[in-house]
């Protein structure tokens, strides 16, 4: 791990680790040629990298600037993993390109419902699905066919939500309304109103997707259900971070267990720090390289972000997955098989993801080689703040406050995936520290 110290110390002193420095120097010429430079896509978080809520940090809008030419071509291909989910791919670059000012289109977003796309077993069921915003609309943008809300079941059902007095039904109780059975439950973001969500979510799982109807005896395993986004805490321009749909998923998780005796089951965790999300941003990577008019693979990745438990974990967790591939393919090869023979179990068992399922593999207008790895660098302007938490020397231990594990209940705890391969001031120290790894010229 390197440690990168604020802007006003030139970068080539911010490395402090002695070897780190002698691969930069190395590596470092004005004078490569294009053709001969190494390809490396960034890969951006966006709250607490790039902006505070609706405010944009100010490095970050030099930084954009940095990365792109006089025509407002990106020098490198960009792609932004975001574990926000309650908004469409188009609103966001929208909102992106205004707070930049550099032109981001639909195809370099990640949103944390983004790789439901891949999940098409689940399209043409009947699917609950719960969070806040256009919903609907993020449903049959990712692929749903037939969609029910939280709304939608409670106004069939109105003897189910009654914490809200003001919400009961007054005097005649209306009818309940026919629903077709639900198949699935798709949980996009942390909703408004928890008492509600959490109260019809756990009706449905418990009367297998039959709400109106009374519970009988167990149905489990329950029906499935799919969860986007685990982050437990998140910043915005409170001082403090707020609760994220992690924090919602640990209330539904100790509910179901109080009521059952039984373990909530996922049929998959989306969302950093998940492999799947960053195979799908792979996949947009590629995109936008093809895009570039480059011919050659990307052979690097940086993960930029502000959280240890979403971004950094996840950034070296696919870094582990990368590897574990690479040597798969190579076993296979040396065998007289093909790289691509190497399948999806052998991907979830390199990752050690809890939650594997959803893998993307699909390739570009070139032979489709994974890059070598992915690298993790953490900036001090979002949940993690230096000054208030170091990173503690005993490998055991954890970056997070008060070395609590606060990634979700299904992923297996490896304090070392927590641990960042940089630590930057802020998104354009990050930057400029890939572009002089990597030998590229920034300006």
């Amino acid at each position: 791990m390197f440690r990168i110290g604020l802007r006003g110390v030139q970068l080539s002193r911010k490395v402090t680790n002695a070897a780190a420095f002698a691969q930069t120097q190395r590596r470092y010429s004005t004078d490569v040629s294009e053709q001969d430079r190494s390809l490396f896509g960034l890969l951006f978080d966006i709250d607490g990298v790039l902006v505070r809520g609706r405010t944009p940090i100010p490095a970050a809008k030099q930084c954009f600037r940095n990365l792109v030419d006089g025509d407002g071509k990106y020098k490198v291909p960009v792609v932004f993993v975001t574990n926000a989910g309650n908004s469409l791919r188009q609103t966001k670059a929208e909102q992106l390109s205004h707070l930049l000012e550099v032109e981001v289109s639909p195809d370099q977003v990640v949103l944390s419902h983004s790789p439901l796309r891949v999940f098409t077993q689940f399209h043409d069921l009947c699917v609950l699905v719960s969070g806040q915003g256009p919903v609907v609309e993020v449903a049959h943008n990712v692929g749903f066919k037939n969609v029910v809300t939280i709304d939608m079941l409670r106004e069939a059902y109105p003897l189910l939500d009654v914490v809200d007095h003001h919400r009961r039904p007054k005097d005649m109780i209306p009818p309940s309304k026919d629903l077709p059975p639900i198949d699935a439950v798709i949980l996009f973001g942390e909703p408004i109103r928890w008492e509600t969500n959490l109260q019809l979510i756990v009706d449905v799982l418990l009367t297998n997707g039959r709400p109106g109807n009374p519970v009988t005896s167990l149905h489990y395993p329950h029906i499935p259900v799919l969860a986007c986004n685990m982050d437990l805490l998140w910043m915005a321009e409170a001082k403090n971070p707020r609760f994220g749909h992690g924090m919602f998923l640990v209330c539904l998780e100790s509910i179901y267990k109080k009521i059952t005796g039984c373990e909530l089951k996922y049929e998959a965790l989306i969302g950093k720090p998940s492999v799947v999300t960053y195979n799908y941003a792979e996949l947009l990577i590629r995109q936008q390289a093809e895009k570039l008019g480059w011919t050659r693979p990307v052979e690097r990745l940086y993960a930029i972000g502000d959280n240890p438990m979403a971004d950094i974990y996840g950034a070296n967790l696919y870094n582990r997955y990368l590897k574990a591939m690479h040597r798969s393919r190579a076993q296979v090869q040396a065998q007289g098989g093909l790289a691509s023979q190497v399948t999806g179990d052998l991907a979830c068992e390199a990752s050690d993801d809890a939650k594997c399922s959803g893998q993307v593999m699909v390739g570009g207008s070139f032979e489709h080689r994974l890059p070598e790895g992915c690298s993790s660098i953490l900036v001090c302007t979002g949940v993690y703040n230096r000054d208030q938490q170091d990173l503690p020397s005993d490998p055991e231990q954890t970056v997070t406050e008060q070395r609590i594990f606060h990634g979700h209940r299904d992923f297996r705890f490896d304090p070392s995936l927590t641990q960042p391969s940089f630590i930057v001031h802020d998104v354009r120290d990050g930057v400029e520290l890939v572009f002089q790894l990597e030998g590229w010229p920034l300006q």
